[in-house]
């Protein structure tokens, strides 16, 4: 008969994996039932680069969040295809998703004319992290949004939305011209000026310029400390516009990063925190009195806060989209 281990609340939050790589991994309904663990072995799937790969709980659970989300929403992309006006209550409560991402996240963040245009990929990651994150809340399951690994495939596929569409629009070498800031900080003593940018996108950047009026006298030849000041500001400017570039660069990584941590450390926290609540029961058998009143106050305190997970579940998967079309907007309209 296998011992069953003592309950962990990081057991239950994380996804299964192979104990040695070797070992086919197993999904956990119970820790003890009748004397014995009931669990799932899960499958293996091949090996991959000198590493054997397994069907974990969390792929499971995203293949389950994919099924439903084609389930529910196809019959309704085709009845509203078919010009049928929604009826019930499922069928309004579901729209009103999309239509919510479509005018208060999409249409804000790309603007009136391109916000239809990527309005598939915006409701697909709204509606698979939403789903991801609510079958958290259901027991013996968990929530694949509670894996770095899961969320960081989603943070890539939003970083490849940020810089792709703004690539295609404006053209990969312009697209990166637009990052480069253009800082003159020494005026052209030949009375020219170089530092006209206001063509390269990014407004945020100051253009310290002077422009001589049109009807201005000629003016006489620049001295050489002239030139000297305005050499070292030139190789200054230079050097400074390099290092926003680099920032820029460096950025659009960070957001990337930004949206895979924010989401993971939501969801994660939340759920070891329930867990860890229910496995107060569990430690509290030294007398029946002491396991009665913390199995009452545990379940109370896992109710309530079960109602704010599900707040959080649709805060979370909002969040994620709405940050996900902000920066494709910034990308797209840098001039903004």
């Amino acid at each position: 008969m296998a011992e069953p281990h003592k309950p962990d609340a990081f057991h239950h939050v994380m996804d299964t994996k192979s104990p040695d790589g070797v070992t086919a991994p197993t999904w956990e309904l119970f820790n003890s039932l009748f004397g014995e663990p009931v669990e799932i072995p899960l499958p293996y799937l091949g090996t991959f680069f000198g590493h054997k790969v397994f069907l974990t709980k969390f792929m499971i659970l995203e293949l389950i969040a994919a099924i439903l989300i084609v389930v529910i929403f196809v019959p309704i992309a085709r009845r509203a295809g078919r010009g049928e006006l929604p009826k019930g209550a499922w069928w309004n409560a579901f729209e009103s998703l999309l239509t919510f991402v479509r005018n208060e996240v999409a249409k804000p963040a790309l603007g009136e004319h391109e916000a239809d245009k990527f309005l598939p990929y915006l409701w697909t990651t709204f509606l698979f992290v939403l789903v991801c994150n609510l079958l958290g809340m259901i027991p013996f399951l968990g929530s694949p949004t509670a894996s770095i690994y899961m969320t960081g495939a989603m943070a890539l596929c939003s970083f490849i939305m940020m810089h792709v569409p703004a690539m295609v629009k404006m053209g990969p070498i312009h697209y990166f011209v637009a990052l480069w800031p253009r800082i003159e900080i020494v005026p052209n003593p030949w009375g020219t000026s170089s530092g006209h940018g206001h063509d390269h996108g990014h407004g945020d950047h100051s253009h310290a310029e002077v422009h001589a009026a049109p009807d201005a006298a000629p003016t006489a030849a620049p001295s050489a400390g002239q030139i000297f000041a305005w050499v070292f500001g030139s190789v200054f400017g230079f050097v400074l516009s390099l290092m926003i570039f680099l920032i820029e660069l460096g950025g659009t990584i960070i957001k990337a990063i930004i949206l895979a941590v924010r989401l993971f450390a939501n969801m994660f926290a939340g759920h070891l925190v329930l867990a860890t609540i229910l496995g107060f029961i569990a430690i509290a058998t030294t007398n029946y009195l002491l396991w009665g009143t913390v199995t009452v106050a545990s379940v109370l305190g896992n109710v309530a806060l079960s109602l704010l997970e599900l707040f959080v579940a649709f805060l979370q998967a909002y969040v994620f989209t709405f940050l996900t079309a902000l920066f494709m907007g910034m990308a797209l309209h840098p001039e903004h």
